[in-house]
């Protein structure tokens, strides 16, 4: 099978498209003469589907930079200070159970932050704490495909793909949603898809570890990939001028085949982090095995964001903490703490932070209660839990929103995650209620008939 169709990012399902798709490999020749198949493109009245869109509104923010905690993190223990819970701590399994860190005042701003991220809460008044956020049910899959679709019920497209669909991207030789190290499990590929919306939307699964793509090398010479060209695109040309112009399968299958030939020569640099200097891997943590992996992950997530990627998402794994809480969660904190620095110190010496929004968190918080009676572990909780915002348009050095005394329940600036995802799209220059997609008769909006903008955050 040619490179091209190896990786491609459309899926095909019938007919011609399936029958064909080892052939798809005619697009190859994008890379050598994409002139033609632009005038081609013109010619048949064909629009670019991932070219730049006008937004809603004035963007505060570029792209998104998206990093999931998988499991849900103990807001108690990283980004919630709440003193009261450690008078109130023993007793029996289901007693209270206080912080296992020290909080402290950081930055300007004196925002609590704890003792598990030294690094980060040296960029405290870039954070905007959103601890009033709340989700509807506290099982994984069902949270985590909440947060990234907007509905745990039904398959929908993803936060990316509706991102990408109303914007378009500004990096027409990469996708225009990248997601690094995606979950395999809890609603897996569900999380980065796109569901009814064309799959050319859709994310691009990448590996963070492996500082590359497989099938990128080309096969085909370049007078066996013209000779390929020649045949295959007068045969599409005549498909599409048979078919419905907008047919969104015959569309993915073209457009991903461009793309996936357009990678061939963009992807291996923008993944190749051999020429950054010493001080840039010393930066991101490269140089401690605690820290590389995610390391490299924020580091490929902002040479992605300079390319013009519009949503780059980074998974980190193992927030999932019932027991040996001080231990795991110390453990989870560290090797992210200096990567998402650097990060941020990176995006704000090259003025990207200013439009580049940085979203944190996971799928739900912990419960203030000792889960297992073994007095370090917290359960699921998904009344009340933190996320937070910088750059991109947000308040620096902010808290927004807040929990019971025990952190228990959201009770002041509660967000739940259509609100989240409206903020966000709001903060890109685009109105969830006008965001739509007809599909099966009605339109569809990301955030369904609910989600309020929290512009108390916006700056």
């Amino acid at each position: 099978m040619n490179t091209c169709s190896n990786i491609s990012l459309a899926t095909t399902r019938r007919g011609f498209l399936q029958s064909t798709s080892a052939g798809f490999g005619w697009l190859a020749f994008s890379a050598l003469n994409g002139w033609q198949l632009q005038a081609a493109e013109q010619k048949a009245g064909y629009v670019n589907p991932l070219a730049p869109k006008k937004p809603h509104h004035a963007p505060k923010a570029k792209r998104v930079i998206f990093l999931y905690m998988q499991g849900g993190p103990s807001h108690l223990d990283t980004f919630d200070w709440k003193p009261e819970i450690a008078d109130r701590e023993g007793g029996p399994s289901g007693a209270i159970l206080g912080s296992r860190f020290k909080f402290e005042p950081r930055g300007k701003s004196g925002l609590m932050i704890s003792e598990a991220f030294p690094e980060l809460s040296k960029h405290a008044d870039e954070l905007c704490l959103l601890n009033g956020c709340t989700t509807r049910t506290p099982s994984h899959q069902q949270a985590t495909v909440a947060l990234h679709t907007g509905n745990e019920m039904f398959v929908r497209p993803s936060l990316g793909a509706w991102s990408v669909y109303g914007l378009g991207t500004e990096a027409q030789d990469l996708p225009g949603f990248i997601t690094i190290d995606p979950p395999h499990d809890q609603g897996g590929a569900m999380n980065y898809g796109s569901a009814f919306l064309p799959a050319t939307y859709q994310g691009t699964r990448i590996s963070g570890g492996q500082r590359g793509l497989p099938n990128l090398d080309p096969l085909l010479t370049y007078e066996n990939q013209r000779t390929q060209v020649d045949f295959m695109q007068k045969l599409n040309r005549r498909l599409l001028t048979q078919h419905d112009p907008s047919n969104p399968e015959l569309e993915g299958v073209i457009q991903s085949m461009e793309m996936a030939c357009q990678m061939q020569t963009s992807v291996p640099g923008v993944l190749d982090l051999s020429k950054e200097p010493d001080s840039m891997s010393a930066l991101y943590g490269l140089d401690n095995a605690a820290t590389e992996r995610f390391g490299t992950q924020c580091l490929t997530a902002r040479r992605l964001a300079e390319k013009g990627v519009r949503f780059i998402q980074i998974t980190h794994t193992g927030w999932d903490h019932h027991n040996n809480l001080r231990q795991n969660l110390g453990s989870r904190a560290e090797s992210i703490d200096k990567p998402i620095s650097g990060l941020i110190a990176d995006l704000k010496q090259r003025d990207m932070l200013k439009d580049t929004l940085i979203l944190w968190g996971g799928e739900f918080g912990r419960t203030p209660n000792d889960d297992k009676g073994d007095g370090n572990g917290r359960g699921h909780n998904a009344t009340g839990f933190t996320m937070w915002m910088a750059g991109g348009g947000v308040k620096g050095g902010m808290r927004h929103g807040a929990t019971d005394e025990t952190g228990k329940a959201a009770v002041e600036g509660k967000m739940d995650t259509h609100d989240v995802h409206a903020t966000i799209l709001h903060l890109l220059g685009l109105d969830h209620e006008i965001l739509t997609y007809k599909y099966a008769g009605r339109d569809f909006r990301l955030t369904d008939v609910h989600g309020r903008v929290a512009m108390e955050i916006v700056s």
